[in-house]
């Protein structure tokens, strides 16, 4: 069965997580993820506070760039926030948007090996191996976590051009694909993955609930660039949008409210209690 989630956009100020983690919990969301854009809120600070106030949801952090934060102090975070959540967190990493990365200092001349050099390391220090390694960028000297996380977490990597959607299949346990990708968008991204079968595709879906959804997608669409509205109006229109995102290979349906999003505590309850059942 196809996964279903939302995202908590980080324009929301952050006190407004806790009500909406907490609705997405009740309804029986299955994933809720955050992002961590610059420079709205961290996102291991907010996956970390979201899994404290809910009991089954799973939280992921789509995704974390990687030029912000050294390897091995990732893999503490990572390691942490599994196990204090029984393994509800859903770490992802990627390259970051460039042109922030470059405001921070952080931009890496070659940002795929970096991205190489850093999923393989994560994975091994989350595995509870001392890692020794003298990359271009990722330099451990003898690290070993000291709470490694009981069972290592599915590692998702955030990728759009075909080299590193080659990677993703690689050194990551699911790809996650921006949103504004098209069924047609996700096909063609599976045949650069090229996974095991185990591997999930995570789309970000544009939704809006009502009348007015189309409109406010469309408007978001022209300010951002998005390629295509996503999916808007009844319950029942919006999982007939979803079911081609199915068709394309999606494995993980994520929706991404509207940053107008006039509710996004029914916004996440909503896509637990009316789209669930009908794509289920």
């Amino acid at each position: 069965m196809t996964a279903l989630g939302a995202i908590s956009l980080p324009q929301n100020p952050p006190e407004k997580l806790r009500a909406i983690a907490q609705a997405a919990d009740a309804a029986g969301l299955e994933e809720l993820w955050l992002w961590e854009d610059c420079f709205l809120s961290g996102g291991v600070a907010a996956a970390a506070a979201a899994l404290a106030w809910t009991e089954n949801l799973k939280v992921g952090i789509g995704i974390m760039p990687v030029p912000f934060r050294n390897v091995a102090l990732c893999a503490m975070e990572v390691a942490a926030l599994s196990r204090m959540s029984g393994g509800r967190a859903l770490p992802g990493i990627g390259h970051g948007v460039q042109d922030w990365m470059g405001q921070v200092g952080a931009r890496a001349a070659s940002p795929l090996t970096l991205l190489r050099e850093y999923a393989t390391a994560l994975r091994s220090l989350l595995s509870g191996e001392t890692v020794t390694t003298q990359g271009r960028y990722v330099k451990l000297d003898g690290v070993k976590l000291d709470w490694p996380p009981a069972q290592v977490p599915p590692i998702y990597v955030g990728a759009t051009g075909p080299k590193t959607l080659a990677l993703a299949g690689q050194v990551g346990d699911g790809t996650v694909l921006t949103g504004g990708t098209s069924p047609a968008g996700i096909a063609a991204a599976l045949t650069h993955i090229a996974g095991p079968a185990s591997h999930e595709l995570v789309a970000f879906v544009p939704a809006a609930f009502g009348p007015d959804g189309t409109e406010r997608l469309l408007a978001q669409q022209k300010a951002y660039g998005i390629d295509v509205p996503g999916v808007s109006g009844t319950p029942e229109e919006m999982a007939a949008g979803l079911r081609e995102f199915i068709d394309g290979g999606a494995t993980k349906l994520i929706l991404q409210p509207t940053v107008d999003e006039p509710d996004p505590v029914d916004f996440v309850a909503r896509v637990a209690t009316e789209i669930r059942p009908l794509i289920s």
